[in-house]
């Protein structure tokens, strides 16, 4: 789950198993109770992966990239075909098969966020192949644009937009939902987690896999719970950190991710007022409501950046959301805040901004992989409203996202004052597309798997820790719960207990008890 536009902050052989099981395993459904002909996908359960070193600017070593090929549509396997980027670095000693990895999003590139993070995954190693892929849509794969339409949602949803005339609002957004359509090619129509969740079983078998292990982050707790539902049987051991509703419409989502951003600056604006180099003063409260004028006053008076645009104060809520996804950040945090209110310089700030908005243009058609620059600019926000909305089952008419907008709007900025308006242009995203997918809302649910391990954390600012007690309530006694009581966006990267724990699960199988918790890593400067 992001905030705006932005991102994270991702098998063996079935010896014996005819053409007729493989099809019914790669259509999402049991082998046996069901009455109607599925197709077959058997040519895309044989194939095997072709290994080499990986191309490209910033490309480690020893990282080795390959790809599948899966149906554009499962229902109509011969109506085309797109290629699915992977990338993996091979076990140090004897491989057990391998583990895959989605770091989030929707919409994050895999094969990326592993060559500039890899170290983090070296541990994992000394048991499997660490594998990663970029989903169908999404970065090497078939990626989407919206050209001129993510500027167009940016423009009719952000600080100069007039919420209270939501039928401007909504007709921009239906423009915008058109241009995606223009640009993006054939594989528009078939993104989303339950199409990735197909092609992640062709992953498992094409690698040599019996079981998927798994390690997902945010969006990829999604994942990895959809794949639970479609393929109990194929369960091995998975790891969901940082863990997304299954349940909630949007705007329920939006007041969540609202309320959760404001309880991550809280605990920043709590160490900041300690610091005698905190821009808002060692007043607590007094901090608090600065931090609200400062966003009112750029909405107002926008100041200019040294590219020439102007930087809002909804600009400004977007990068703070960014910087509050990891403890980490919070020193530079603290000294951009400060270039900003001092020295009126926004380069700090504007630093925490990911995902690009520009137009491009995009080869598509062919469905085969594309080179990292052919990459459109906006293809990590176009990638992630595609996949929620195909995600989304609700498409409400104009006139209630209206009544939505008036009587959701003081309840939003009640739930953070400073992050409320800018969620709360989260009800309009899908308007003008078509009605996504009933499957995670309905039939996510009382999976009948081997244990699987779901990570959440108190001071998560974009999965709020509720969500994780939700989530394991609705798949079930599968699902083990570990607390990890510390801030920032998933636990793994920033906690040692977590780490350790996920990799023990991982690798050796060692679950904790359910309910059992980690203590708060502190970073040096942090406090």
């Amino acid at each position: 789950m992001l905030a705006k536009l932005s991102t994270r902050p991702a098998v063996r052989r079935c010896t014996g198993v005819g053409a007729v099981a493989l099809a019914l395993l790669g259509a999402g459904l049991p082998a046996a109770g069901t009455d109607r002909p599925q197709p077959d996908l058997s040519r895309f359960y044989r194939q095997k992966i072709t290994w080499s070193a990986c191309k490209g600017p910033g490309m480690p070593k020893d990282l080795q990239c390959g790809k599948v090929t899966v149906p554009l549509d499962y229902a109509r396997p011969g109506a085309g075909t797109l290629d699915v980027a992977l990338a993996r670095y091979r076990a140090t000693g004897r491989s057990r098969g391998s583990v895959l990895l989605n770091f989030g999003g929707p919409g994050g590139a895999g094969i990326r966020e592993l060559a500039l993070d890899g170290k983090d995954f070296m541990g994992l190693t000394n048991g499997y192949d660490v594998v990663t892929f970029d989903p169908r849509g999404v970065g090497r794969s078939s990626p989407v644009s919206c050209g001129d339409g993510t500027d167009r949602v940016a423009a009719a949803t952000g600080d100069g937009a007039d919420l209270g005339d939501p039928q401007a609002v909504l007709e921009q957004v239906r423009k915008a939902a058109a241009e995606c359509t223009a640009h993006s090619g054939p594989v528009l129509p078939y993104i989303g987690t339950v199409n990735v969740s197909r092609d992640l079983d062709v992953m498992r078998q094409a690698l040599g896999d019996e079981k998927l292990n798994y390690l997902g982050f945010s969006y990829g707790t999604r994942l990895g719970a959809v794949y639970a539902a479609q393929f109990p049987g194929k369960v091995g051991r998975l790891a969901l950190d940082g863990v997304d509703t299954l349940t909630e419409p949007l705007a329920e989502q939006g007041l969540a991710g609202a309320a959760g951003q404001q309880t991550a600056l809280d605990d920043f604006l709590d160490w900041c007022a300690t610091d005698i180099a905190c821009p808002f003063g060692d007043d607590r409260r007094a901090a608090g409501e600065r931090i609200v004028q400062l966003v009112r006053s750029l909405d107002e008076d926008p100041v200019p950046t040294e590219f020439g645009d102007r930087f809002s104060g909804q600009d400004l809520v977007g990068a703070i959301g960014q910087a509050l996804y990891s403890r980490q950040l919070w020193p530079l945090l603290e000294r951009s805040l400060a270039s900003l209110v001092e020295d009126g310089d926004t380069r700090g700030v504007e630093s925490f901004a990911a995902g690009g908005t520009a137009s491009s243009s995009v080869r598509t058609g062919d469905g085969g992989l594309v080179d990292e620059d052919e990459v459109p600019p906006d293809n990590l926000p176009a990638a992630l409203m595609a996949v929620n909305c195909a995600d989304d089952p609700d498409r409400p008419a104009a006139g209630q996202i209206a009544g939505q907008l008036r009587r959701l709007r003081e309840e939003y900025e009640q739930a953070s004052p400073v992050f409320g308006r800018y969620r709360l242009t989260q009800l309009v995203m899908c308007y003008g597309r078509p009605r996504g997918t009933d499957f995670v809302r309905d039939r996510v649910k009382d999976v009948h798997t081997p244990k699987m391990l779901l990570i959440g954390t108190r001071g998560d600012p974009a999965t709020p820790y509720r969500w994780t007690v939700e989530t394991a309530a609705r798949l079930g006694p599968s699902a083990v719960v570990l607390d990890n009581r510390g801030e920032g966006h998933t636990g793994y990267s920033s906690s040692t207990c977590v780490h350790r724990k996920v990799d023990d699960f991982l690798l050796y199988g060692d679950l904790p008890a359910s309910g059992s918790s980690c203590g708060a890593d502190r970073e040096p400067g942090v406090g």
